[in-house]
């Protein structure tokens, strides 16, 4: 591989708004200001999609379906006998009610529930055919969400009165929703036509002998509120669609000219009935004398409807852009959700199977070439590693294959290169330089190599005695050119540590075995991989242009036309963060470098062959699943939230919990598949509800950083000195042909001999 090939340069942020790439010092990148911007505008945005909800919630589904029954009273002591026995029009702002009745030989059709899209529009065009005039008493949402259809009914001559803003049982609500109720709907009809109406009709009532406490107490407030409350004297019940028939008897029901307010309904569900009883009963009430009129005329009253002020219009115009805005935010999430859900199972489905056909494949191969005995270079990049450096150096040294341990002490101040020295062990060498970063740390070990293939080591990490055996064997294939280990969470007390440990086993290491099916790896870890020598210089070493290095190094290895293989039997273990301080740090530094170097190798897209696969297969991957869905996630605990307070619960516990199911499956799967015990899932119910809200921030804050062009500095991990060396495999455990201790054919001297003439330079100590 030319070194020619490597043409991938560019900036460490993400647009062209990244700043350039500057030297790192004290193990990290220049420093920036803190982030706040990005958590505000976060905070504000779900503050307002969840106040636009609540409204949605409130509007949509507080609204009350049941159809308008004919009322019973449940206790009328308080009701005076002047309003039960008087008309239909009652004013109770006074100390003493009044009430009205319609004059005789007059006609008022008033229409409740609506406006209809549909149905509205019919009794409109029928009144109009018939040159009659009425009165509309709308729901607030629903004018809300027909606006056009409010300005009809004004520009044809009808008159508008409010029936609530939800279709709310004022009767059975408590003063402040009464007083909610009436002024959003006025609002709404500001907003919507200009006007505003002083006329109320109180969902679920009737004539005034039926009127109950509740209802008494309700109609006396909107009286002081300034409202008429409109009854009826004749209902038509044609809320029960009993008949086109039926309803025409009983509007048109009594003998004489007396007036009459007649009660019907141009929503609320299917308003055919009402529709064609309309074209039989206008003519027979015509035939008998009647004069159709408007509420307020059939009662002698000035027109309670009047223009609305500058501020009320503006004020209602915004209520229903916003509750329209809800509509469309509800559908869009609806969608939204949906496209999710299918991803996320369509990803479970496809990880496990790709998980299981990776097992079946390794079984029918069982071996990559002839067994790989070359040294191998291990380099350690350490950085104030004292706590666990020599435990992984010992590990290192206790491979069953043949090995040179380079540990590069990037400035450490804690002792890290002079503990490392003074353990005086063989075919270790201590290189010192000053503080440059992890990446020159890397590039000066590789250097100093005297192997072809090198295994790349984080100082935190301890290998199993037949790691690196088995993490060299795909070198048998000369088209690989990196190799992928198994990295295992050592420290796995405590909920933190299991659920990362849940994390490394499921996420990361199914998600490899697709990768490695796929042929798009886009990361060896830095905790255990192994590369080509050759292959990494012609990439142009390890690059500091990212806060992923190991990733950045994949790509370009990817890039240049090497396959990169996931050996799940290479085991290494690693310290884990012990907090979420710790682990936010952590993540955010992976997040972000990894959105580095996804632009940085946004060019694999257009490539093809290995290159394509990497572009189109690995970022495409990253770019849906680390990215995008997590973006969302904040989204869908909100409306989860909302689902709860205003859907059906049951039904939304019911989905957490299948949700729940797919990940406890694609576990259980992941950890038969490690080996592992099932023991930790007992915790995965409960890292639904903080580690991954915790995961999820940390790529916001990564978008957001990234977006704005910022530098992060490097987040240093505490080490804890929570590792040991492994045990030592039994000598039935080593393959046959491996070289290595306790049973290879060379034995333990005949190891150490060829590691010695393999790796140990002129003039080389320790």
């Amino acid at each position: 591989m030319s070194p020619s090939r490597r043409r991938r340069t560019g900036r460490p942020g993400l647009g062209p708004a990244a700043a350039p790439s500057a030297r790192r010092g004290r193990r990290g990148v220049v420093r920036q200001g803190p982030l706040r911007t990005h958590w505000l505008l976060l905070t504000a945005l779900l503050f307002t999609l969840a106040a636009a909800l609540l409204l949605q919630g409130y509007t949509q589904h507080l609204y009350d379906h049941r159809p308008d029954p004919v009322a019973h009273p449940t206790g009328s002591a308080t009701v005076p006998e002047q309003v039960r026995t008087g008309g239909p029009v009652i004013d109770a702002a006074g100390p003493e009610p009044r009430t009205a009745a319609p004059r005789p030989g007059t006609v008022a059709l008033t229409f409740d529930d609506g406006p209809d899209p549909r149905w509205t529009a019919e009794v409109l065009d029928t009144l109009r055919r018939n040159d009659v005039h009425a009165t509309f008493f709308v729901v607030g949402t629903q004018a809300a969400a027909h606006p056009d259809l409010v300005r009809r009914i004004v520009a044809e001559g009808h008159q508008l009165g409010v029936h609530t803003f939800t279709h709310a049982d004022l009767g059975a609500q408590p003063p402040w929703r009464r007083s909610l109720e009436l002024r959003e709907t006025q609002l709404t009809l500001a907003g919507a036509a200009g006007v505003t109406s002083s006329l109320l009709r109180p969902p679920y009532s009737s004539t005034a002998d039926v009127l109950d406490d509740l209802g008494w107490a309700a109609v006396q407030q909107a009286g002081r509120e300034g409202y008429l409350t409109v009854l009826t004297t004749h209902d038509s019940e044609d809320w029960r669609r009993p008949g086109v028939d039926e309803i025409t008897d009983a509007a048109t029901a009594g003998r004489g000219d007396e007036g009459r307010i007649v009660l019907l309904h141009d929503g609320g569900g299917n308003r055919w009935q009402t529709v064609a009883a309309l074209d039989a009963l206008l003519p027979r009430l015509k035939a008998r004398g009647f004069r159709f009129t408007t509420v307020s005329e059939s009662v002698g009253l000035p027109d309670p409807v009047r223009r609305a002020t500058w501020a009320e219009h503006w004020q209602g115009l915004a209520l229903i852009r916003v509750l329209q805005a809800g509509d469309w935010t509800l559908t869009l999430l609806d969608w939204l959700l949906y496209a999710a859900g299918a991803v996320s199972v369509l990803r479970a489905v496809t990880v496990l199977a790709a998980a299981r056909r990776h097992k079946r494949m390794r079984r029918r191969r069982n071996a990559w070439g002839p067994p790989v005995t070359e040294p191998v270079s291990v380099i350690v990049p350490a950085y104030n590693e004292s706590a666990g450096i020599e435990a992984a150096v010992r590990s290192l040294l206790a491979s069953d294959h043949p090995v040179e341990v380079v540990v590069v002490d990037d400035g450490s101040t804690d002792g890290t290169a002079d503990l490392v020295e003074s353990l005086g062990l063989p075919y270790v060498r201590v290189i010192r330089q000053a503080n440059a970063g992890k990446p020159a740390a890397l590039n000066t070990g590789i250097a100093a190599a005297r192997a072809e293939l090198l295994v790349m080591v984080d100082g935190d990490t301890v290998f199993e005695p037949d790691a690196v055996r088995m993490l060299v064997q795909p070198f048998a294939d000369p088209a690989v050119g990196a190799v992928s280990g198994n990295a295992k969470v050592a420290n796995r007390g405590g909920l933190l540590g299991r659920w990362q440990h849940i994390e490394y086993v499921v996420g990361f290491n199914l998600d490899r075995r697709l990768f490695d099916l796929a042929e798009c790896m886009p990361t060896v870890p830095g905790a255990v991989g192994a590369f080509r020598r050759s292959a990494v210089l012609a990439a142009g070493g390890v690059g500091d242009e990212t806060l992923a290095e190991d990733t950045d190094l994949t790509m370009a290895l990817c890039r240049d036309g090497w396959r990169v293989v996931y050996e799940e039997r290479a085991k290494a273990w690693t310290e884990a963060p012990a907090s979420l301080g710790a682990l936010w740090r952590q993540r955010y530094r992976w997040c972000y470098g990894t959105l580095q170097a996804m632009w940085k190798h946004r060019g694999a897209l257009r490539q093809g062959g290995q290159a394509g696969k990497l572009g189109r297969r690995g970022l495409g991957y990253l770019l849906v699943f680390q990215v995008l869905l997590p973006l969302l996630a904040p989204v869908v605990d909100v409306f989860a939230l909302y689902g709860l307070a205003f859907l059906d619960p049951v039904r939304i516990v019911g989905l957490w919990l299948a949700f729940l199911m797919v990940q406890l499956l694609m576990a259980v799967y992941a950890f038969r598949l490690d080996r592992e015990r099932l023991g930790p899932l007992w915790s995965l119910p409960l890292q639904q509800f903080v580690y991954r809200q915790l995961m999820y921030l940390v790529v916001i804050q990564s978008v957001f950083t990234a977006l704005a062009g910022s530098r992060l500095r490097w987040q240093r991990m505490q080490r804890y000195g929570s590792l040991r060396v492994p045990a030592a495999p039994a000598a039935a455990d080593v393959p046959p042909g491996a070289v290595g201790v306790g049973g290879g054919p060379e034995g333990p001297d005949g190891y150490r001999a060829q590691v010695h003439e393999a790796v140990r330079g002129p003039g080389q100590g320790t």
